[in-house]
């Protein structure tokens, strides 16, 4: 079979979706639901055996690749982009973070009652003990997805080439032509005379 394994990028695009959600990260929640569209358009491609879908496949695969380094640049705050000041990741629309920030592995959240920096209807908390930060538990789920990226675009570059071979090597009339085929020639007790009458 073709297919490398399409659960396994199926299975990362979901992980990412639903911590996504869990986060209201609408952006990446936007992102995730296309790049799940593409792994299912890739799968059918393979399936089907359509090189065209392949490619489109490839193309996108060239955009994750390119979102994913921008999200890790994000978490780590390359150039002048801030997790305090930019809310991108939820359009500007809510202060959400990161889902990993409060739950992280061995983070403690605690309340701070009474504090005049929450917007309304927020309120502000400290999280400390946490055994990786969440940003580069995003990182590192970023890093994961463009690892899996690159796969995939070099399987889809190669089946969608082995696809086109097979089409240019197909003959449709029949195969005949690689073997030398030459039509039959008619007989002369076959050949229509005029009839005289």
């Amino acid at each position: 079979s073709l297919i490398p394994s399409p659960s396994l990028f199926q299975v990362a695009a979901l992980e990412r979706q639903i911590f996504d959600f869990l986060g209201y990260q609408w952006a990446p929640i936007l992102a995730n639901f296309l790049h799940i569209m593409a792994v299912i358009l890739g799968i059918f491609g393979t399936v089907q055996y359509r090189s065209r879908y392949l490619m489109m496949y490839a193309v996108w695969l060239v955009l994750w690749v390119g979102w994913n380094a921008f999200i890790i640049c994000f978490y780590l705050e390359v150039g002048r982009l801030s997790q305090d000041r930019d809310f991108i990741m939820t359009f500007n629309t809510s202060l959400h973070r990161s889902w990993w920030m409060e739950n992280g592995p061995g983070c403690l959240v605690t309340p701070v009652l009474n504090s005049n920096l929450a917007p309304e209807d927020h309120h502000v908390i400290t999280v400390s003990g946490c055994l990786l930060d969440y940003q580069y538990i995003e990182v590192v789920s970023s890093a994961t997805q463009i690892f899996l990226a690159l796969f995939g675009f070099v399987y889809a570059c190669y089946v969608s080439k082995v696809f086109l071979e097979e089409e240019d090597s197909f003959d449709f009339i029949g195969g005949f032509d690689s073997y030398g085929y030459q039509a039959p020639q008619k007989t002369s007790h076959l050949q229509l005379q005029p009839l005289y009458t």
